[in-house]
């Protein structure tokens, strides 16, 4: 795809010579992050989260659904749990961005058992959507109240249903099996599991349990106990474990293992993503 004009002159302000993450974590279900790459950002990869985003400077340039897509400043970029992507900075001078990764059980609870939005295109230039992303996404390095973010949750589901592309479906699922396959992998994240066990512990056979679980959370049961051991994986580096151990710990079966896995799911090595943390103090504020 050709870029558009205005990619030839566009301009932003210079903010370090590297790149750099800073993530913030409020384990009920949103991480939020912000970053700065100044070129290649990250490999095609796939997660088993919403990424909701907004770019705050530069362009930032992305592969999504077999075209490449454009996120400027006001836009809100919409990715889907399990659908693959890249990044990478659109101009020389690069891009800030702010993005919340967002478990889908958590839409669940406000969705109330319902269809999963989907935005095909990616972006979307919907204002009251963007309003909800910024205001979710507003300083990432101070936690809301509870009733805040429940506010702000809510806002974001709500424009994220208006704009949704997804055609209604008529699904007889079993919302309270794949709730305890889902609670049952999150007791077992180091131990091997089983689509057999999941479906004996939640009174579901094999395969409607699978086809449960993808439609209320987005991906796989497979996809989401590796998701959460890659999450373990990464709050163990954070705190000074080394990648063999980490691994060991998370349940994968060696270092190698794990971070193939993490490379497909960030696009980027776990040595890599360590080393460019930053303390979410140097965040930018709204």
């Amino acid at each position: 795809m050709t870029p558009p004009a205005w990619m030839k002159t566009h301009q932003t302000r210079e903010f370090s010579n590297r790149d750099w993450i800073c993530r913030s974590d409020d384990g009920c279900g949103i991480e939020r992050l912000e970053a700065f790459f100044q070129g290649h950002g990250y490999d095609a990869h796939r997660h088993d989260s919403y990424a909701i985003g907004i770019t705050l400077s530069g362009v930032q340039s992305f592969n999504y659904r077999k075209d490449t897509r454009y996120s400027l400043p006001g836009t809100t970029m919409i990715i889907h749990p399990d659908e693959i992507h890249d990044g990478a900075a659109g101009t020389s001078e690069g891009f800030l961005y702010r993005i919340a990764y967002i478990q889908p059980e958590l839409l669940q609870q406000v969705l109330g058992h319902a269809q999963l939005p989907f935005v095909k295109n990616g972006i979307c230039n919907d204002p009251r959507l963007y309003s909800a992303a910024r205001l979710l996404l507003a300083d990432i390095a101070a936690q809301p109240d509870a009733l805040e973010r429940d506010d702000r949750l809510l806002d974001l589901v709500i424009g994220l249903q208006s704009v949704s592309d997804a055609r209604k479906q008529q699904h007889r699922g079993d919302f309270r099996a794949a709730q305890a396959a889902r609670e049952y992998i999150h007791d077992k994240i180091d131990s091997v599991v089983t689509l057999q066990e999941l479906a004996n512990i939640s009174h579901r056979d094999r395969w409607s349990l699978s086809r449960d679980f993808r439609y209320y959370f987005g991906t796989s049961p497979y996809r989401y106990l590796t998701m959460r051991r890659l999450d373990l994986v990464k709050r163990l580096m954070i705190g000074g474990k080394s990648l063999a151990d980490s691994s060991a710990i998370a349940g994968f079966s060696d270092q190698s293992h794990m971070t193939r896995q993490f490379a497909k799911t960030y696009g980027i090595s776990p040595a890599q993503w360590l080393k460019i943390q930053v303390p979410v103090d140097n965040a930018n504020h709204l």
